[in-house]
């Protein structure tokens, strides 16, 4: 019999194959982006929830792939997930690279604000990405940041990663708004956000319109 770990991680090298995240493999498939997130393989209360016939139907049927092909990646002679070749987070001394306008837009980034989906271009990572998974890069683009970051600057960005008080950090709303600011005050509802450019506003936004937020953890200059 098949076993639950095996069908997810079956969708899991199935979406690594097509450098994607399973959020990334579900929207090309035309399903909710958080249906083959790990956070949905179970329910509340600890049961096991397993995709249906007819997600796996569609994710076929996007992917090109035959269901011996999926049947394969059950296999135990399958490879690891870290045998597979993914786009990310095998990173060497490379990481993912985005334009600030490029990164307002769908497709990019999955629901937790990892890189997601083609169009990214790639960037030398200055110092060691120490195992960071999902570690990208995003080109400063105009003078809004000035006199911190100039125009063509690069931010090296972690998601995922805790932010404090004064951290300098990513934002992105839900709205597409991309801003590179400094975390002044986080609340159970709401963050303060500092400027970089005096000449451009404070911001105060609603965590329900945030749609993710990443620190800066290197910046060229």
């Amino acid at each position: 019999m098949l076993s639950h770990d095996q069908i997810w991680e079956a969708l899991d090298r199935l979406a690594e194959r097509h450098e994607l995240t399973p959020s990334g493999l579900a929207r090309r498939a035309g399903l909710d982006p958080t249906s083959f997130n790990k956070s949905k393989r179970l329910s509340a209360d600890g049961r096991l929830r397993w995709p249906s016939t007819e997600s796996i139907a569609k994710v076929l049927d996007a992917t090109g792939a035959s269901m011996e092909e999926f049947l394969a990646f059950m296999r135990p002679n399958a490879g690891s997930l870290e045998q597979q070749e993914v786009a990310f987070p095998r990173q060497g001394g490379a990481i993912p690279l985005l334009g600030f306008a490029q990164a307002g837009a769908g497709g990019f980034f999955d629901d937790g604000g990892f890189p997601a989906g083609q169009g990214w271009d790639v960037v030398e990572f200055p110092a060691a990405p120490s195992q960071k998974s999902g570690v990208y890069a995003l080109e400063v683009q105009g003078e809004s940041m000035m006199p911190l970051y100039r125009d063509g600057d690069v931010l090296i960005v972690e998601p995922g990663a805790q932010v404090r008080r004064n951290d300098r950090v990513v934002v992105r709303t839900n709205e597409g708004e991309v801003m590179a600011k400094v975390l002044l005050r986080q609340s159970p509802r709401s963050i303060e956000l500092l400027s970089l450019n005096p000449e451009h506003p404070n911001r105060t936004l609603e965590l329900s319109d945030v749609d993710w937020i990443a620190r800066i953890i290197w910046a060229s200059q």
